[in-house]
């Protein structure tokens, strides 16, 4: 039996008693000031974690959501294995600014390293906790209690009590101190183990599971009417034609904000429609015909993120370089994003996909002038994320229409074409890479360049940073994007390598404008850094003469790299391959501290139409410490088939003026039977922290592709996707 995750506490609240929890003398007495574990730091109250039900449930609180990585069933795992509970005991609440911890944004491989930690951690101090209390309730030591589902015993016989009469539903009212150690190997019943999906069963078989289906009381509906173009102003809308259709409740109009209100969606989407067509707007010229020209061509802020010079030694041999270009890329989630808001004169209610939902919420609040307090946010799952995509707009568009309607709740649904052409992309980008060598071939120095734009323009408690808040009559101003954090984090993730080279200089050049809107996307600039980086070493690797697993393995120090880089090439084979078809290697440590992960591939170019298939797969990974081999199978599998679609496929097209890239035909992507076979390899390290592996394969995959098309064809692919034409192309620049 599985955990549950409580849609009723996501949809309703959940109420708890605020009674203080009466701690045995001499117990958990507060330890020095110190660093707690993960997330724990900036929520140290255990109430905000953990609740013991008087009706023997336990509710887990969390700030990080399901976005179908499965974190909430390894989050689930921890708790129960930490407790001594059955997993069917267990409920989560999950990214409700009311109810659950602010653990900041979903995203950045952080769920486990973060969030899985301080649930580990705090856990384990309440179950310290509750054996404490027993033991002084039964009169006897610690040292003499077991637990088994809650039921705390003395091992020689004297008398049992549950953790529920225990806390009575009480709170705990105190803090963690982060010092319980949690529990050995030995004494785990689910870390470790395939667990099923506590999210999947309902969403198997038809349950409302998504915020799409959320269908509250006397539910209205919602639609935006979308400028035709990034910038565009609206001039004028024949609004009196849609105010007497049927099932009409409102329109809204406020500057360049258009929307409309209906009782039934078909006469939404009517209404909505037709004011489109008798709108008039201003557009502007500004995208780029070249956006790797524009890109190279614009003010940069430059930082220089690593730099070591060369010791004293011979001169280099030679020297080689290549530079690499990125297109933008789509998140293209599956479902279009959605949401729903309740505004009842006092508070407004907002149910949305967000990967963000704290601090979407708190921009909502700002953009509608409340206090954040009043807009209370609750994350119910989406179809497709990744990233930045339009769920954080989808929920400013309903927030805005449902203030217009006091007392209904108001339903927005994107569209297709809105998805498409609204939602923040991946960045373009160029990267430019130098390496001199000596005689054998080792790089003696190392010099790399970035160019890219924003990866980071999530809300973040700013309505400038929402499409509804920059379209208003009083705008909210975009805020200057930043390329934020520390070296590794955003443009320039993975852009420093992990190989051990004497000299080293590694410099971005951010761009903060942004002729085409662009946000956080899987893997950031991991995926065009690692493209190039590890695309650069097979290249290096073929002058050298030298196998490029061997010539890695020389530049490489740190031997958990060496582990999944051999497994990955061991899985691989080196058997002879058939005329045409290639194998490539490519390996990462996710921002240098997350996931260790190395991908093989096997492709087939196909020599007179060059139509590209990859025909198997091979990952190895190290994550640290495994909690659900199979979710992280799952992670990493799913990681590697994206990015195939990425590279052999996905790309952002655009005119001087509009997004021309408006469906899927327009946008196509992997399909089912284009997916090739995938072969995972865990390597895990019990006792070793948590390393985060939802984008770990992104960056590897796409050197990996690229690297077996040369060896299929001896053609340098330095341009994603790697399409048809565009191998025809280098064929005949090649000149073969």
């Amino acid at each position: 039996m599985s955990a549950r995750i409580e849609r009723r506490a996501v949809l309703q609240g959940a109420l708890v008693l605020a009674f203080s929890l009466a701690v045995p003398p001499g117990h958990g007495a507060q330890t020095a000031p110190g660093k707690l574990p993960g997330d724990l730091q900036r929520n140290p109250q255990l109430d905000a974690w953990l609740r013991i039900g008087a009706d023997g449930g336990v509710t887990l609180k969390t700030g990080k959501v399901e976005l179908g990585q499965g974190v909430l069933t390894a989050f689930a795992q921890l708790c129960a294995d930490e407790l001594d509970i059955e997993l069917s005991r267990l409920v989560i609440v999950s990214g409700d600014t009311r109810h659950s911890p602010r653990q900041g944004a979903t995203a950045g491989s952080m769920s486990m390293p973060e969030g899985g930690t301080a649930v580990r951690a705090a856990a384990a101090e309440a179950r310290s906790l509750l054996l404490a209390m027993a033991g002084e309730r039964l009169g006897v030591p610690v040292t003499r209690l077991t637990v088994q589902d809650g039921t705390v015993t003395d091992s020689t016989g004297g008398g049992s009590i549950t953790y529920w009469r225990l806390m009575g539903g009480r709170t705990w009212n105190r803090k963690a101190t982060g010092t319980v150690a949690p529990k050995p190997a030995s004494a785990r019943r689910y870390i470790g183990r395939p667990i099923a999906r506590v999210d999947l069963p309902g969403k198997l078989s038809g349950e409302p599971s998504f915020v799409h289906d959320l269908r509250p009381d006397r539910l209205a509906h919602g639609r935006v009417v979308r400028a035709p173009s990034q910038g565009a102003t609206l001039l004028e809308a024949d609004v009196a034609s849609v105010r007497e259709l049927p099932g009409m409740l409102g329109v809204v109009r406020d500057g360049d904000f258009l929307g409309v209100i209906a009782e039934k969606e078909w006469q939404a989407h009517k209404a909505a429609t037709r004011l489109a067509a008798s709108a008039r707007w201003r557009e502007h010229a500004r995208l780029p015909e070249d956006p790797y020209a524009w890109i190279l061509g614009q003010k940069t802020q430059d930082t220089v993120i690593a730099h070591a010079e060369r010791p004293e030694g011979p001169a280099p041999a030679r020297a080689l370089e290549a530079s690499y270009r990125r297109p933008y890329v789509m998140h293209g989630s599956i479902g279009p994003s959605c949401a729903v808001a309740h505004w009842d004169g006092d508070v407004l209610t907002l149910h949305s996909h967000s990967q963000t939902i704290f601090e979407t919420s708190a921009a909502i609040a700002k953009m509608l002038g409340l206090p954040a307090e009043k807009v209370w946010g609750r994350h119910l799952s989406g179809s497709g994320c990744y990233g930045h995509n339009g769920a954080d707009d989808a929920a400013a568009d309903a927030a805005l229409l449902a203030r217009a309607l006091p007392g209904r709740a108001v339903r927005v649904q994107w569209s297709r074409q809105d998805e498409h052409t609204c939602e923040p992309y991946g960045p373009a980008m160029v990267t430019k890479v130098r390496a001199s060598v000596d005689a054998a071939g080792n790089v003696l120095d190392w010099t790399y360049e970035l160019w890219s734009t924003s990866h980071g323009t999530r809300p973040g408690g700013e309505p400038g940073n929402l499409l509804a808040g920059r379209s208003l009559a009083e705008p909210f101003p975009q805020p200057i994007p930043r390329n934020g954090g520390p070296p590794n984090y955003a443009a320039d993730r993975n852009a420093i390598p992990l190989y051990a080279f004497p000299g080293r200089r590694v410099t971005t050049h951010f761009v903060t404008e942004m002729p085409v809107r662009t946000s956080s996307h899987r893997a950031l600039g991991a995926h065009a850094n690692v493209f190039s980086i590890e695309s650069f070493m097979d290249e290096l690797a073929h002058a050298a003469g030298v196998d490029p697993l061997t010539y890695r393995l020389r530049h490489l120090e740190d031997p958990r790299a060496k582990d999944v880089l051999r497994k990955a090439a061991a899985l691989l084979g080196d058997s002879a391959r058939p005329p045409h078809h290639g194998r490539g290697l490519a390996f990462a440590r996710y921002k240098n501290l997350a996931s260790y992960c190395a991908v093989g591939l096997e492709v087939f170019v196909e020599p007179t139409t060059h139509a590209l298939r990859v025909t198997r797969a091979v990952l190895a990974a190290d994550a640290g410490e495994i909690v659900n081999p199979d979710g992280l199978t799952n992670q990493l599998e799913g990681g590697l088939i994206q990015t195939l679609s990425w590279c052999l496929k996905e790309e952002v097209r655009h005119d001087t003026r509009r997004i021309l890239s408006r469906d899927w035909s327009s946008y196509p992507v992997l399909t089912f039977s284009e997916v090739p076979p995938v072969e995972v390899a865990l390597i895990d390290r019990p006792g070793e922290p948590f390393l985060g592996a939802g984008e770990a394969a992104q960056g590897p995959t796409a050197a990996a592709l690229a690297n077996a098309v040369f060896d299929a064809t001896g053609l340098r692919a330095r341009e994603l996707p790697l399409t048809p034409q565009r191998l025809a192309a280098l064929r005949k620049t090649a000149g073969q």
